[in-house]
Formats: C-alpha cells, structure tokens, sequence
C-alpha cells in the first residue's frame, strides 16, 4: 500500500511545483493594467475631447471592468495652418504713382525751387541769367538743354513784360516741360506675342540696383496680372541668383538659375527664355551681370548674350538701369552700353528730387531713349512709370 502512495504523492507535488512556477511566469509578464498589445474589438467604446486635446480611450479587461488610457492627440495644431508661404500684395499702379510724387514733393529739390527763386526776383539782369544757367548745369541738365532753356526762357520774360511769381511758375513749367518730351513712348513692351513672351533683359553696371530693379519689376508686373519668369543670368556677382529668386519667390514668380558659380550667362538666359516658351508665360524677365563700362571683353559677352536669346525671339525690350545721382557718369555708361545692345527705355533710381533730376533730360537726348521708369526708393514698391508732366509738377511744387 505505501509503495504505492508514495509515488503518487511524489507526482502530487511536482504538479503543486509546476503549477505554482507557471503561475508565477504568467504574472510576471502581465500586459500592466490598461494596456493592451493587441486590436482592438470592433465593440471597444472610444470617446474623446475637442481637436487638439489630449483624447480617452476606454478599454475593458478581461474581468469586466474598465481602464482610461490617455492617448495625445498627435494632429494637434494641424488645422487652419497655411498651406504654403505667402505672397506680398503687390501696390496697383496708380497707388505706386500716388505715393513717388508725394515723396518727390516732399524732397529738397534744388532745380525747380531755385529756378523759381531766381526768376521771381525784381530785377533779372545778366548775373541772375548766369546764377539760372549754373543752377542749370548743376542739375545734369547738360549743355545744350540748358542753353535752350535760358534762351527760351530770356524770350519769354522779356516778352511778357511782368515777373510774378505765379506767370515765372507757368513759363518754367512750360519749358521743362517741352525739355522732358511728353511725346515720347513710354510704355513697356511686355505684351505677349502669339506664339511666345514678351523678352525683356535689364542691364547696367555693378551697384545701381539692377537685380533689385528686375524684382521690382516682376512685382509690377504681376500686379497687372502678367504671368512671369526671371532668369538669373548675372553668373558673376556672388549671390545675385538667390536674391533675384527671393525677389521671385515673394510674388510667386519662379526663377532659372544656375547651381554652378560662373557659369555662363548665355546659356542661363537661353534655358530661361525656353522655359517662358514651354510654360507659355507672359514676359521673360532676364538680369544680366553688372558690366564695367571699361572691360571690352564683358561689354562684348553681353551683346552675346542678347544673340544668343534671340535664337528664340526677339529681344522686346533692352532697359538699362542708371543711378541719377551719379549724373555725367551715368550719361557716359548709357552711351557705352547703348554701344553694344540696343537700348530700348531708362530706369532712373534714388531719382529723389536733388539737383541730379536734370540728367532726365541729359539722358534722353544723348541717346533719343526716353525715360520709362523710375524709382524714388529701397521699398518693394517704390518703381512706378514715368510721367513727363507729373514729374515737373513735382520739381516745381
């Protein structure tokens, strides 16, 4: 009897060990409470709070009862968020216009108030006609134009017979007038042609804003709803692609530029007017770099680069950029460049109603080129068209 309990008990006992080392595993690798690594059943209830709080999800254990577990809302602050970098609103013309006379009115511009000065004087003898031709040159009118003036001024004094200041304002107005040529056109050719764009290139030397004048201008352009492409093809300046695409990127116009520094700007000018003829934009906008008017060898790679764009389409419009306050030296770079492309229209910037203002006239009668437009300022928007009369206007009030 006892041999045969005695194994039976033996058997007892390792099950008892057995079952309590299993038990002892089991719990050991219990998911914790709450927590569980599996799907979740289709009848599992989920409630959560307001779009960017922290949600609840309410699990069951396998004993009934229930557990919160905090889930972070991973979405959080998703929504309403932009969708892309925003573009500038670009000022319509007529509010660019506005605001340069204001600022040329407000500026201390010697030409026209010391003319009027000069003229509204008692007495006009030969020594206030010598103070108005100096008064004359000093502004950059040049010679010619202030001999035309003088004389047609001279005439018209003698003739009236009166000197108030209100007919002196009149007489002066007249003639600066007729000086900055109110007939010439100043419209810009940026008109898309029926099979490809309008093709403007911008020229002019090193440090007159010329690649920020090209920004400037797509941004005028755009605001007369013109779809636009710039092409980067100053190669040679540091920097100046990635500025000229930063000017693009803020109205939403792309940029053709190179990733290798020095490379030729033919060839970029080339690939951006191909990319306008492709994408079937309005105006093809290209900046050049910044030729020394003294180094033959770069004045001629920028008729090259004109030729080599013209494999496409003709050039419509050739602008060169000119700083006024520079005066003769920007009259002796206009004839340079004049030279080697064909000028089409001036853009005067910083024209901020000094004494240079007179280089207006200086300019487009050296080069029979009229002024089209100008800019007053370092602002996004400060590059509105020329107006002959407004201009003036502006000198003399």
């Amino acid at each position: 009897m006892n041999d045969i309990l005695l194994p039976v008990i033996f058997v007892i006992l390792a099950l008892a060990v057995i079952g309590s080392v299993v038990t002892l595993l089991v719990r050991g690798r219990r998911t914790p409470p709450g927590l569980y690594s599996s799907p979740r059943d289709p009848d599992d209830q989920i409630t959560g709070g307001a779009h960017g709080s922290t949600s609840t999800d309410v699990l069951e254990r396998p004993d009934g009862t229930t557990t919160d577990v905090l889930v972070p809302d991973d979405l959080s602050g998703l929504e309403g968020a932009p969708a892309g970098p925003s573009l500038d609103t670009v000022d319509p013309v007529q509010g660019r216009l506005a605001r340069l006379r204001a600022r040329l009115v407000r500026s201390n511009n010697a030409l026209g108030k010391g003319l009027l000065a000069l003229l509204s004087r008692d007495r006009i003898d030969e020594d206030v006609w010598d103070e108005v031709e100096e008064t004359l040159l000093m502004a950059d009118l040049g010679t010619e134009p202030t001999m035309e003036l003088v004389d047609a001024l001279r005439e018209r004094v003698k003739v009236a017979g009166s000197r108030s200041p209100a007919e002196v304002k009149d007489m002066l107005r007249e003639e600066l007038v007729k000086l900055v040529d109110p007939s010439m056109d100043r419209s810009l050719a940026t008109q898309r042609h029926a099979d490809r764009p309008a093709i403007v290139m911008v020229v002019g030397v090193n440090g007159v804003g010329k690649t920020t004048t090209v920004g400037k201008l797509a941004r005028v352009l755009v605001a007369d709803d013109k779809d636009v492409i710039l092409g980067a093809a100053d190669t040679f300046r540091a920097a100046a692609a990635e500025q000229l695409a930063t000017w693009g990127a803020r109205v939403g116009v792309p940029t053709v530029k190179s990733d290798v520094d020095g490379a030729d700007p033919a060839s970029v000018a080339f690939e951006a007017v191909k990319a306008g003829i492709d994408q079937e934009v309005d105006v093809v906008l290209i900046d050049t770099a910044g030729r020394l008017q003294n180094k033959v060898g770069l004045m001629d790679e920028l008729g090259k680069v004109k030729r080599v764009i013209e494999k496409q389409g003709t050039v419509d419009e050739v602008l060169l950029v000119l700083d006024a306050t520079t005066g003769q030296n920007g009259l002796a770079q206009a004839r340079v460049f004049a030279e080697v492309v064909n000028i089409t229209g001036i853009v005067l910037t910083k024209l901020d109603g000094t004494a240079k203002g007179g280089i207006v006239v200086a300019i487009q009668r050296s080069l029979g080129v009229p002024v089209k437009l100008v800019g007053l300022g370092e602002g996004a928007d400060d590059l509105a068209p020329f107006d002959a009369e407004a201009f003036v206007d502006a000198l003399l009030n």
